[in-house]
């Protein structure tokens, strides 16, 4: 009897890469300069939500279908998408490791207190926040460890938590060969966005652009009343919380945290 079909053959060509992290951390922006480039296929939205999916997908026999359909099969050189809790989420490494061992990560990282802040702002813009910055970084982080469905990990309360940026590249990491991920710095792509971007098309394996491409904001804060300023005890209270997270992170990666946790930073 001849042996049965690889159903993995069968399927569309496998997502080549993801953008899996962080969170306002200018991934909005990478996505949107990747998907006009004409060697490169982003899907048809940019968050798919599909390895931190929780209640659709049985993850003892994952179906890809749902996933490879935000893809078109054109054939165009690298396929890609940008679903920044990826990094931050438990599990979600794991499920994109055994989809495609061979994937590319590509991880934008920001001042986690810049970040924190940023998260906090689009929480209470869209009313999904109602508690002041300064009581969600402290008493506020109770909400995460009492989450009955993921203890120690939030959609919306996560402020602090996304921002321990080594604990995550420690995990990528032990999952990952260190070929397989590319690790920038957010202000690189926000003031750098012709040479970040290349960067990026030389470690995806894609056609570099043919024009200089200009630096743009994506998804700026919204015009909005928040009742409150980032306070400078809340700025000191996070970089020290960060500061030995920070360490790991920087020994791992070779990028400079000073700024991130200095008085001037």
């Amino acid at each position: 009897m001849p042996a049965a079909p690889d159903r993995r053959l069968m399927q569309p060509p496998l997502v080549d890469f993801l953008i899996a992290g962080v969170q306002k951390g200018g991934t909005t922006a990478l996505y949107e300069y990747l998907r006009e480039l004409p060697g490169v296929q982003m899907s048809a939205v940019k968050e798919t939500h599909y390895f931190d999916n929780e209640t659709e997908i049985d993850w003892s026999a994952p179906d890809y279908a749902l996933y490879h359909s935000h893809f078109s099969t054109d054939g165009r050189f690298c396929r890609g998408e940008a679903t920044p809790i990826y990094s931050y989420w438990p599990n979600s490494l794991e499920r994109i490791k055994r989809y495609n061992p061979d994937i590319k990560l590509v991880l934008l990282f920001r001042d986690p207190v810049e970040r924190a802040w940023s998260h906090w702002k689009m929480e209470f813009a869209r009313g999904a926040e109602a508690e002041p910055f300064s009581r969600c970084i402290r008493e506020g982080r109770a909400r995460v460890v009492q989450d009955p469905d993921t203890p120690g990990f939030h959609r919306v309360y996560s402020y602090v938590e996304r921002g321990f940026y080594g604990g995550q590249i420690e995990r990528v990491y032990r999952l990952f060969d260190r070929r397989q991920v590319l690790v920038l710095k957010s202000e690189d792509l926000r003031d750098q966005a012709d040479a970040t971007v290349r960067r990026v098309c030389r470690f995806l394996g894609a056609n570099e652009p043919s024009a200089l491409v200009a630096n743009r904001t994506v998804h700026a804060a919204a015009e909005h009343d928040y009742g409150q300023a980032l306070h400078a005890d809340d700025v000191a209270y996070l970089r020290e919380l960060y500061r030995g997270d920070l360490t790991t992170f920087e020994q791992l990666t070779g990028i400079a945290t000073a700024p991130w946790i200095s008085d001037s930073g």
